[in-house]
């Protein structure tokens, strides 16, 4: 697994999230953004099983590696991050990363 910087772009559902000590804090749920005009504005994370998923926008994003995005925040922030129904109104799902079910 390469440790070079990815785009936002090949960020796939399932990639380990981890904060700014290492600890796994979810796993990738949804890429939120447009990829068209290449404007991200952040992921949905799944914390773990039977867990809302969490909104954190892309700001909040340290750094993306293949199979790995670093936040830069700790467990306690990530714990503060809004459920993921409080997306912004402007951002827009890639079809890509939605379960189609």
């Amino acid at each position: 697994m390469s440790h070079d910087p990815v785009s936002w772009l090949v960020v796939e559902k399932g990639w380990e999230v981890v904060g700014r000590d290492g600890d796994k804090l979810g796993s990738v749920h949804e890429v939120i953004g447009d990829s068209g005009k290449d404007i991200f504005n952040g992921i949905s994370v799944t914390p773990g099983l039977l867990r809302a998923a969490r909104y954190v926008p892309a700001e909040r994003v340290r750094t993306i590696t293949e199979g790995r995005v670093e936040l830069d925040l700790d467990a306690r922030g990530f714990a503060r991050m809004g459920e993921h129904g409080e997306v912004p109104p402007s951002a827009q799902i890639r079809p890509d990363t939605t379960d189609l079910r």
